[in-house]
């Protein structure tokens, strides 16, 4: 161990006193003290974050979030967990030129180096995702680490310490959220007859220009009617804009369907198309699917990446059928495509979107979530004759892969169960309980969670439980519930490739 040190300090006081590449007037040295500065609290990979989820599409947006988590987990290992243990402390800084040396000293101990961390996890956590962006990331990330020791921060060990500790966590994020290449294909439901709309013609189109950024062109909802239009141009393909009510124009585009014997389209993100396939079962017409919301669930459950795979499905009548579930509750009947929740996860909803107008989507999302996990209780609802308090009752409209409560796709949209998973607020320290089996990936064994494949599943009464989230929209709720599935399947086109 001794011989370690000695060798540690040695490598340190030769990148001290080294004059090229790494001297103080240098392009190279005022690089490094630049990114050593730029990478304080983050800032620097928050930067990258915010670019890749702007321009890189669904992979960037992924690798973005990826990198973020990663980045936050490896950061509270490093810089709580870890240096409370060691408590080594800084290099002297003797050797050191003044030029080099940070405005601001650290004054938390050294070991391991929480900047090498957080660079070498998002880094990685981003070549999980997207191998070319992570060719521009890593040289970055590297640049960091020796930056901290260029700098006179850290040993050379704690920067190796800190780059080995990143890139276990980037990986360890692989147990409860999987890559988007190694995801099981979905299963295919079965086949349903539709009408081949050749270039369009009877399909009824509305386009919503308050979803996400999804497969919108550039981001402008004129230009993703155009495309849609140049598409099909035989279509009736009409821009929902701010003013606008969505319901009733994709009431009007199905009653223009069902005159023409076509099909209703949608192009929007998942609240949308729930709105869409309401009307759609109930008046029997197909659904046209155009991912254009942020994440875009459901279509990507049934593979349709794009506008093209749908124009294709349409004009070649390809077509399958689909479950949608429903809860019912006093208030009326609500179908939902992908989930229902219902504990913190509606209020977390609720408390994003009044912020949303003010910070952005994603930004508002972080904070509601932030606030929920502090200030979140669990909600009181009967069931089988007993009250049961529950943090978080979630229903997926068929089976969702991973297993545990981090459900991210499905291998099967037709197979007449939900995919319920609770979480019990009635034990000591759930919330704690619950977070620490979900990132040790322990969750399946956890006595705070339980998950099942049912039928249908029914609550006497709401209790305090006064809303619901349908498909990530927060809605009222009272009264008993019953969460089932449709009679009636919903026709969706569907590429036949897949």
């Amino acid at each position: 161990m001794r011989r370690l040190e000695l060798i540690d300090q040695a490598l340190f006081n030769r990148i001290a006193l080294s004059h090229r590449p790494f001297g103080a007037g240098s392009k190279v040295g005022r690089s490094l003290w630049r990114l050593s500065h730029a990478a304080d609290h983050g800032k620097l990979w928050f930067g990258a974050a915010a670019v890749l989820g702007a321009v890189g599409g669904r992979t960037g947006r992924r690798a973005a979030l990826r990198g973020v988590s990663a980045l936050a987990l490896a950061s509270w290992t490093a810089n709580v967990a870890a240096k409370q243990l060691t408590r080594r402390p800084r290099p002297l800084l003797d050797p050191v030129p003044v030029a080099r040396r940070l405005l601001r000293q650290p004054i938390t101990t050294s070991f391991p180096s929480g900047h090498s961390a957080s660079a070498a996890a998002f880094a990685t956590a981003v070549a999980i995702e997207s191998p070319a962006a992570a060719a521009v990331m890593a040289p970055v990330a590297l640049a960091v680490g020796v930056s901290r020791v260029y700098t006179g921060a850290h040993h050379p060990s704690d920067v190796l310490a800190g780059f080995a500790l990143g890139s276990a966590i980037a990986v360890l994020t692989l147990r409860w959220w999987p890559r988007s290449s190694h995801l099981r294909p979905p299963a295919g439901p079965a086949r349903r007859s539709a009408p081949a709309l050749a270039e369009g013609a009877g399909l009824s189109v509305v386009v919503n220009s308050g979803s996400g950024s999804g497969a919108l062109t550039a981001g402008d909802p004129e230009d993703t009617a155009a495309e849609l239009r140049a598409l099909l141009p035989l279509a009736d393909v009409r821009l929902c804009g701010p003013e606008d009510d969505l319901p009733a124009l994709l009431a009007e585009a199905a009653d223009r369907a069902a005159a023409a014997d076509g099909a209703l389209g949608v192009c929007g993100g998942d609240g949308s198309v729930n709105l869409a396939a309401g009307l759609a079962v109930e008046r029997d017409l197909p659904l046209a699917v155009f991912p254009g919301g942020t994440l875009n669930h459901f279509a990507l459950d049934l593979g349709i990446e794009d506008f093209e795979a749908t124009a294709a499905a349409v004009t070649t009548g390809s077509a399958c059928g689909v479950d949608l579930g429903v809860a019912a509750d006093d208030t009326g009947q609500r179908y939902f495509l992908n989930t229902f929740s219902l504990g913190v996860y509606p209020e977390l909803v609720k408390l994003r979107e009044s912020l949303e107008d003010r910070l952005g989507k994603w930004p508002a999302l972080a904070v509601a979530t932030a606030r929920v996990l502090v200030n979140g209780e669990p909600v009181t609802v009967r069931a089988g004759g007993r009250e049961r308090q529950l943090w978080l009752l979630f229903a997926g409209n068929g089976a969702y892969d991973p297993p545990g409560f981090a459900p991210t796709h499905r291998t099967g949209l037709a197979d007449g169960l939900l995919d319920v998973r609770v979480v019990d607020g009635s034990r000591p320290f759930a919330r704690t309980r619950l977070a620490t089996a979900f990132l040790s990936g322990t969750l399946a064994r956890s006595r705070v969670y339980h998950a099942a494949r049912l039928r249908g599943l029914d609550l006497d009464a709401l209790g305090d439980a006064d809303r619901l989230a349908v498909d990530g929209e927060s809605v009222p709720a009272t009264g008993a519930l019953r969460l089932a599935k449709s009679r009636r399947a919903l026709t969706v086109y569907r590429p036949a490739a897949n």
